[in-house]
């Protein structure tokens, strides 16, 4: 990985991390604006919990570059859900940051697959 690109990655990587962990501990935290969204879209509380621990642990990945890789997968999987939720929700407007949050964990996981730890058999 090239000096600018390895920049990139770990500045979108910070930036990531630092928007999920506010967003996710909120979540956590039962902030009344959650509470009232993930009611509104059908979810159980409980789910509310478990995006927002999704999040929370995600973002701490996001700052270890071995473990990178899985907390953006991780992470993108709970941005898909947020997309089509808000998609199914005639919400479309809405769907875009977490595309654009996609992209970006998207670009951080191509960049950290070579320093991933490999799973185990």
């Amino acid at each position: 990985m090239t000096k600018g690109r390895s920049i990139a990655v770990w500045v979108i990587s910070v930036l990531l991390a630092a928007l999920y962990l506010f967003t996710g501990g909120t979540k956590l935290a039962g902030m009344q604006m959650y509470v009232e969204a993930f009611a509104k879209y059908g979810y159980p509380d409980w789910f509310r919990l478990v995006v927002g621990a999704a999040e929370v642990t995600g973002a701490v990945l996001l700052l270890v570059p071995r473990a990178a890789l899985y907390g953006a997968i991780m992470l993108s999987v709970v941005m898909i859900g947020a997309t089509v939720t808000h998609l199914t929700h005639q919400e479309a407007p809405n769907a875009v940051v977490p595309i654009v949050l996609f992209v970006l964990l998207a670009f951080v996981a191509a960049s950290r697959r070579e320093t991933a730890v490999p799973a185990r058999a």
